[in-house]
């Protein structure tokens, strides 16, 4: 006659079966909070069972690439779009997504915070950013990582700047610091002196339009650039312009400074440049601004020519100066009375 088998479902290994109903444990029928835990009870020396621990979530990060990848596809891209930018002089449209930009930026978040209404909306108007520097700002703000060029990168640090983007704001400014030479140097200078504050050029790489004949004097503008986080650009390049003057006088882009930008230079005492050299790059900038603002040249130079150190000029040279400022005055001193 076969043996009885019992089901395994009734058989419980020693080690798993509650001490409370073992026969070798003396311990209550219910276990309380005292004769419980991992120590054991004084009657037997066995561990006793303890309720598992629910351990914390691990957050776990899938590849990146192929996220950036997906959401830089987004940029300027009308599907799904549901805001439109009319970007820079040239008026180029651009799309966006509200939702993205208001969550990663406090400036779209104030510009973009009322509901659209019904039908089309208008589409939202930013004539100062130029689009090529627009598009850098929307990449960045979609893969959080941009794609910066030489000729450019002063207009993405200038809208960075006016966006309240501080990560993208110092992207741009390693990125200066890198390619920094002759030709963009005075550029870069007038964005470090006060942004787009004391910007005066028409033709310039930024494109704003403000007066050199500033009233703003060069204090007033290097707070504005401390404020912005601009201050290492500027110390940068004017201690480059120091080491780089009679080059840099050549350029174009310092015939385009504003009288701020162009005053920090003047008072420096260690520009490699004789004065009269100075002076004379003095006149040509007067002349430049002259043209533009459809002013005297005398008036223009105003703001700086007190900077320039005529006391420094051989007799000949301040001869040279007199008579040249006779027949076009810029410095209002050396200009003789009226009989």
């Amino acid at each position: 006659m076969p043996e009885t088998m019992t089901p395994l479902s009734e058989v419980t290994p020693p080690h798993l079966t509650p001490l409370w109903e073992r026969q070798d444990c003396h311990l209550p029928n219910k276990p309380d909070q005292q004769t419980t835990g991992l120590l054991g009870c004084a009657s037997c020396s066995l561990p006793c069972p303890t309720p598992p621990m629910e351990t914390p979530g691990l957050v776990v990060h899938g590849e990146a690439a192929p996220f950036s990848t997906a959401l830089r596809s987004l940029v300027n891209n009308p599907l799904y779009s549901d805001v439109r930018f009319v970007v820079g002089q040239e008026r180029q449209e651009v799309f966006a997504h509200r939702c993205l930009l208001a969550c990663r930026c406090n400036f779209f978040q104030r510009l973009l915070g009322s509901e659209p209404g019904p039908g089309v909306p208008s589409p939202v108007v930013l004539s100062t950013v130029p689009a090529e520097a627009f598009l850098a700002v929307l990449e960045f703000l979609y893969t959080n990582s941009a794609k910066l060029h030489r000729h450019s990168v002063l207009e993405v640090l200038t809208a960075a700047v006016e966006y309240g983007l501080e990560e993208l704001r110092e992207l741009c400014l390693q990125f200066v610091m890198k390619v920094l030479d002759v030709e963009l140097v005075c550029e870069a200078l007038q964005v470090g002196v006060a942004g787009q504050a004391c910007r005066w050029s028409p033709c310039g790489g930024l494109g704003y339009m403000a007066s050199p004949v500033s009233t703003r004097p060069p204090s007033f503008c290097s707070q504005i650039a401390v404020s912005f986080g601009l201050g290492p650009l500027q110390e940068r390049c004017v201690a480059f312009i120091e080491a780089h003057s009679q080059e840099t006088l050549r350029t174009r882009g310092f015939l385009e400074l504003s009288a701020p930008a162009l005053l920090l230079l003047l008072r420096s005492d260690k520009l490699c440049v004789d004065e009269a050299e100075l002076v004379l790059a003095a006149r040509s900038w007067a002349r430049v601004g002259a043209a533009v603002l459809e002013r005297p040249v005398a008036e223009v130079a105003a703001p700086v020519v007190r900077e320039l150190r005529l006391a420094l000029l051989a007799p000949a040279e301040l001869s040279a100066l007199e008579e040249q400022n006779r027949r076009e005055p810029l410095i209002p001193f050396l200009v003789p009375p009226k009989t």
